[in-house]
């Protein structure tokens, strides 16, 4: 990789090639782990703290029942169905050290995405939350789930606290609708039941499979990406190495998870890569509720913390944003969409450090690329690639365009995956050569390695015949003092093909279209500039908090 122009941008320190093979599996790097840090604190939720050994403990326990009593084998599919809680972790851990493949299933999801989720992935168990069961019981018919595990959010807390967290989210705010799954079985039912069996770990090989981790379905139809423990290991040791920087040695590092752990940013970095470390990871169970996160947040004296987008933002326009204490924090990681550099300024600005922009997809474990974390990162670029990873920027025909120039930005690593699940031919296409993955982004490479997202193929605007990146608008009306948050897709034009509109949440009651429209005219090229402009009160986004163009366009058509 010597010939790579982004070498020389490597933080000091971080090697260029890490071995994917130190470990033969997940539940090997954990035993190791949890061996090492084992008195230190691993998660907390709500108050109650869990150590690196009871986490141990009660994985084993989990991983016992679903093989001893449930009789799940190695490769069944299981899945967690549950947003940030204790009860996430000892199941996603639990289940790997069983040898079972975890998918990882939006809570909110409506019944008919479950069951596709779960015929796709062959489910046969499943880990889900109480408030969402009723859902499950619609479906369960239809697929191969024979385990049921369900749970209330203040089972794993415990005591007067537990039993009032459950009665109130069950009762006050009535969050639970009623359902009726006779073969479920409680979660603390489950672990009581493991600890009667001694667990024996199975022969896990790199190659098999450790997660099916759904896209994120923003483009199309979910499908599954076969992740495999040499996947996860790579990328584990990849990051470890990346953010090595912002260690210190000996200190434990407190990451904030507000992202839920079932989407791959948050699984592979909050989850592996700081269990990895023996961190510990304050769990947010609901990162939407702004005052109650700003809560949490003054609670803990953190070091890092990862987002999206528009998460940073919602902090960043909270009344009291001022009374956190961000003296401790080493690291504020963007991922997921593109961070807006009026975000990263303001962020940067309020907290005193840097949003350092990062990059993948589910399909590469998630990272690829993310920008230097020793202080030399450049706003408005995802960074070069981590190391034993390449990237290039591609044509149509596989050919790597001149420096420069867009193209689709392709990467290849020990962190990418075999292939879709279940999905052969759609294989043949998803790679060039067999072995460069297509990410289905549009970007540039500049001439010191560094890369730039351009914007998503599939929402490009044609003016004209012009290309015009949404991407590249919305970072300029997000600049405007009166611009809460902002989306942009193009609509049919019959004088020129596609005519831009935005989606504007304001900030400001004042704002008009004509100040909208005004300013990009003096920040944008005239085939750029927004010819259309509609106020909204919020802008359809996934659970993570990502904008959702589609569903701006589906609703164009419909209009």
């Amino acid at each position: 990789m010597s010939d790579f122009p982004w070498i020389k941008h490597y933080p000091k320190g971080v090697p260029r090639e890490i071995n994917p093979d130190q470990y033969s599996s997940l539940p090997e790097l954990f035993e190791e782990i949890f061996k090492k840090y084992a008195d230190a604190e691993a998660y907390e939720n709500m108050g109650k703290v869990l150590t690196y050994s009871e986490v141990d403990e009660l994985s084993d326990n989990f991983a016992s029942y679903l093989t001893n009593v449930s009789g799940l084998k190695k490769g069944d599919r299981i899945a967690i169905q549950m947003p940030n809680c204790l009860q996430y972790p000892i199941s996603m851990i639990g289940a790997l050290k069983a040898g079972l493949v975890v998918v990882g299933t939006n809570p909110l999801y409506t019944a008919r995405e479950m069951a596709h989720q779960f015929k796709d992935s062959g489910a046969k168990a499943v880990v889900i939350v109480a408030n969402f069961a009723d859902n499950l019981e619609k479906i369960l018919p239809e697929t191969d789930i024979q385990t049921v595990i369900h749970t209330e959010l203040g089972d794993m807390i415990g005591g007067l606290k537990g039993f009032i967290v459950n009665f109130v989210v069950k009762y006050i705010k009535k969050m639970v609708p009623s359902y009726n799954i006779p073969k479920a079985v409680k979660f603390k039912t489950a672990l009581k039941e493991g600890s009667k069996h001694s667990f024996e770990r199975p022969e896990i090989s790199s190659s098999d499979l450790a997660f099916l981790q759904y896209t994120g379905g923003t483009t199309g139809v979910s499908k599954g990406a076969k992740l495999s423990h040499r996947n996860l290991v790579a990328h584990t040791m990849q990051t470890q190495e990346w953010f090595k920087p912002l260690f210190t040695d000996g200190e434990q590092e407190v990451m904030i998870t507000a992202l839920p752990l079932y989407h791959i940013f948050a699984l592979a970095v909050n989850g592996l890569l700081m269990f990895s470390i023996g961190a510990k990871s304050i769990l947010i169970t609901n990162p939407r509720d702004m005052p109650g996160f700003i809560k949490e947040l003054k609670k803990h004296p953190f070091t890092l913390m990862t987002g999206v987008n528009t998460l940073f933002n919602g902090l960043l326009n909270q009344p009291n944003i001022n009374e956190v204490d961000f003296t401790h924090l080493k690291g504020s990681i963007g991922g997921g969409m593109a961070v807006q550099r009026a975000v990263a300024e303001k962020w940067k600005k309020i907290t005193g450090g840097p949003l350092v922009e990062g990059y993948g997809l589910s399909e590469t474990s998630p990272v690829l690329s993310v920008n230097p974390l020793d202080g030399t990162e450049r706003i408005g670029t995802i960074g070069i690639p981590t190391p034993s990873t390449e990237m290039k920027v591609m044509n149509e025909q596989g050919e790597e365009v001149p420096l420069g120039e867009p193209g689709e930005i392709c990467g290849k690593g020990p962190q990418v995956m075999s292939g879709y699940w279940n999905k052969d031919e759609l294989n043949e296409t998803t790679f060039f050569n067999g072995e460069w993955f297509r990410t289905g982004d549009v970007g540039v490479m500049d001439k010191d390695g560094f890369f730039k997202i351009v914007d998503r193929k599939k929402d490009m605007i044609n003016v004209s015949g012009f290309n015009v990146y949404p991407n590249e608008i919305e970072d300029v009306i997000a600049g405007m003092d009166k611009v809460l948050e902002v989306a942009v897709i193009g609509v049919p034009d019959e004088h020129s093909t596609e005519k831009v509109k935005a989606f504007i949440v304001k900030k400001d009651d004042s704002l008009t279209e004509e100040e909208v429209i005004a300013y990009c005219k003096e920040n944008l090229t005239a085939y750029k500039c927004p010819k259309l402009v509609s106020f909204e009160t919020e802008l359809p986004k996934s659970n993570v908090g990502k904008i959702i163009r589609r569903h701006l366009r589906d609703k164009e058509e419909v209009a």
